[in-house]
């Protein structure tokens, strides 16, 4: 069965021409007997911006999820895309999806027994990087503890905080107080949130001190000892 290929070119400015790169390509997918059943072209786009800015780009790796070909064919590992952290991602869907890689430059072909153990070994190394990535984050995480710096969403000031509590005991809606207040709607939502937690954990206290405690049950034993 013949394969079905999509080649990908790219060229950074608009005075640049991919047509090198088609016919080049075209040319090996002819000769190795691979049908091209796509071609992918961003012209005038930096190899450095991501999915959001490439739309061919995007479009490739939405074909490749969906597995619409057998190999993905380009001229250079650069073509793909100049930023380590894409094509960690772009080689880790190829593999998940059982897709081969053809580059021309670089003389990589997945689909001989060569090409598939160069391929093996930039998974490796793609998770090595993926690994890399956590213990760097981790590290400025701890790093910013010890520092003392406060991690996460900025909290809400005190006097927002009552501006909301005031409005939600005026009966008013969430979107409707953030409207007003000119905040996000989750953090009116969190506030709100916060103040029913608060009012269920004091009616919680109320019951335990009001209610009457249950008495255990009397033991045989204990009867037994009362009436004698």
């Amino acid at each position: 069965m013949m394969k079905q290929n999509a080649i990908y070119a790219r060229v950074s400015t608009g005075e640049q021409t991919p047509d090198n790169q088609l016919h080049e390509l075209r040319s090996v997918a002819g000769r190795m007997g691979w049908q091209v059943a796509e071609e992918y072209v961003d012209c005038g786009v930096s190899g450095v911006k991501g999915r959001d800015r490439r739309p061919a780009y995007d479009r490739l790796c939405a074909a490749i999820v969906r597995r619409e070909m057998d190999v993905v064919m380009a001229w250079s590992v650069d073509r793909l895309g100049r930023s380590l952290q894409h094509l960690v991602g772009l080689l880790s869907d190829l593999q998940a999806k059982g897709i081969d890689l053809y580059l021309h430059q670089q003389g990589i072909d997945t689909t001989t027994v060569a090409g598939k153990a160069m391929f093996q070994m930039c998974g490796v190394f793609a998770e090595f990087e993926r690994a890399m990535i956590r213990e760097r984050v981790k590290a400025g995480l701890e790093r910013a503890r010890a520092q003392g710096k406060i991690l996460g969403r900025p909290r809400t000031s005190e006097r927002v905080e009552q501006k909301i509590q005031s409005a939600r005991q005026q009966g008013k809606g969430i979107q409707k107080i953030a409207k007003e207040l000119g905040i996000g709607v989750s953090a009116v939502q969190r506030v709100a949130m916060g103040e029913r937690l608060e009012q269920r954990r004091m009616i919680g206290v109320i019951r335990s001190r009001f209610t009457p405690q249950r008495q255990p049950p009397l033991t045989r034993s204990y009867y037994f000892l009362r009436v004698s």
